[in-house]
């Protein structure tokens, strides 16, 4: 099978919600050399540099990539919304496909797709970098926690963002 379904459990009136998503075969019938490249990246810095100073380096590339995110969050406005608003934007211009939900106690900023995958398979900092960093984006405004994570069997990463002016 190219695809696999899954029902949405949490679906409480109307119509049972499916998902599909590629499966593995799927997967192969879109060639991806840059993935490829990226883990064997990967893996010759662990060999080299080691686990820790692999680690590190992800980091820096978080940190430089805050940096722009914060001059963009900054101009979007003061509101927690706007500044989620604004992330998920940026998130989709790096292919992540993001989209933002309302929760009651304050969003939900969902990935629908992980253009890093490879490389976060490979290396976990990745992840942790990227929660790291919107924790610390919306500091001020908000508790960040991840809700879902492709690597924990979920369909898609994504965050809650709760309010923390309650």
């Amino acid at each position: 099978d190219l695809v696999t379904k899954t029902d949405e459990t949490r679906q409480t009136r109307g119509r049972p919600v499916h998902y599909w998503k590629l499966s593995a075969r799927g997967h192969q019938q879109f060639p991806d050399r840059h993935a490829q490249l990226n883990i064997q990246l990967i893996a010759t810095l662990r060999d080299e540099l080691g686990h820790t100073r692999l680690n590190k380096l992800v980091d820096i590339c978080a940190l430089r990539q805050q940096k722009h995110y914060e001059q963009v969050l900054e101009e979007a406005g003061d509101s927690l919304e706007e500044k989620v608003r604004a992330l998920s934007r940026l998130r989709s211009e790096e292919g992540f496909m993001a989209e933002v939900r309302l929760l009651p106690e304050g969003w939900l900023l969902i990935e629908n797709h992980c253009p890093l995958f490879a490389a976060a398979e490979s290396c976990g900092q990745f992840c942790q970098s990227e929660l790291d960093m919107f924790r610390s984006l919306l500091a001020n405004y908000a508790d960040v926690q991840r809700a879902d994570h492709l690597f924990s069997g979920a369909r898609r990463c994504a965050y809650k963002i709760i309010d923390n002016s309650h």
